[in-house]
């Protein structure tokens, strides 16, 4: 490594040098790559349906065909308690977050593996990468949130038994709080992939559990008050419930388990990023 003064000789204006501080992060150096945030942005959003029929469309069926499944097979054939709610309003709202979640997590979790190349011909922030991954997930989710929107003016203008109160108020936390918990499992998960292959086929596999553990298709009423603290140990139980609680009137609001979640989110943020910067030094040789 030539020091600074040989640096100042050849006239060079920037080292570029392997992050020393793992806790580090550099929103400085974030913001100064903004342009190159907002161009991965676009590219993942213009590119994620390309050389596609339906193109933009696929937003809007993939959630509508999803809440039809599960109304057949969730609330015909299994009989599950919406919370006397209409179950395309049921669905369609767990739907959403749920679908915002694992596309966090699922896309940010390959961050090093899916950009190997870029990463290996230019220098910028590592971070910006997910970034944009939770960024362009976020604009996708407030389309498909455009469905949940309407089905909500219709069953409100049909009479249905829903109701929206003060706890929607939360509802910008509540996407933060999915989009950190997203970005914290995938900055981990993207950490480990560099090396462990496998981790990418049981984090596919684990996402799929993940869903059923969580009240998406149920609501956490219909567990027993014996059971139910083991659910509410998945962070994801707080923020859908209240999410349904504050647009919907029905569902389980609780401070404590809301609390609980943004506790873990926080630390599975700390987490991510103290992996993410060990692993960014050195994972050009091992991908």
């Amino acid at each position: 490594m030539p020091s600074n003064e040989s640096i100042n000789n050849t006239g060079w204006t920037t080292l570029i040098r392997p992050r020393e501080n793992i806790w580090k992060l550099d929103i400085a150096e974030l913001w100064q790559y903004r342009d190159l945030l907002y161009m991965f942005v676009k590219r993942d959003i213009v590119t994620y349906y390309k050389q596609t029929i339906l193109g933009p469309v696929w937003f809007f069926i993939q959630p509508v065909f999803t809440t039809i499944i599960y109304m057949v097979v969730f609330g015909g054939l299994a009989k599950i308690s919406t919370d006397s709610l209409p179950q395309p309003l049921f669905y369609m709202s767990g739907i959403v977050c749920w679908n915002y979640f694992s596309d966090c997590l699922t896309r940010t979790s390959s961050t090093f593996t899916a950009n190997a190349t870029i990463f290996g011909k230019v220098y910028f922030p590592r971070l910006i990468i997910p970034f944009s991954v939770v960024i362009s997930n976020m604009l996708r989710m407030f389309i498909q949130l455009s469905l949940f929107v309407l089905l909500y003016l219709y069953f409100l203008l049909k009479g249905a038994p829903i109701h929206a109160n003060a706890v929607a108020l939360f509802f910008p936390l509540l996407i933060l709080l999915l989009a950190g918990l997203g970005l914290g499992f995938g900055l981990a998960f993207s950490s480990m992939t560099t090396k462990y292959r496998d981790l990418t086929y049981l984090l596919t596999f684990g996402v799929q559990l993940w869903m059923y553990a969580t009240p998406v298709i149920y609501p956490l009423s219909t567990i027993s008050e014996k059971y139910k603290w083991i659910v509410a140990l998945n962070p994801l139980a707080a923020i859908i419930e209240t999410f349904k609680y504050g647009f919907l009137g029905q569902g389980t609001f609780s401070l404590p388990y809301l609390s609980y979640s943004i506790l873990v989110t926080v630390i599975l943020l700390l987490i991510g990023i103290i992996t993410f910067n060990k692993v960014q030094r050195s994972f050009m040789d091992v991908v």
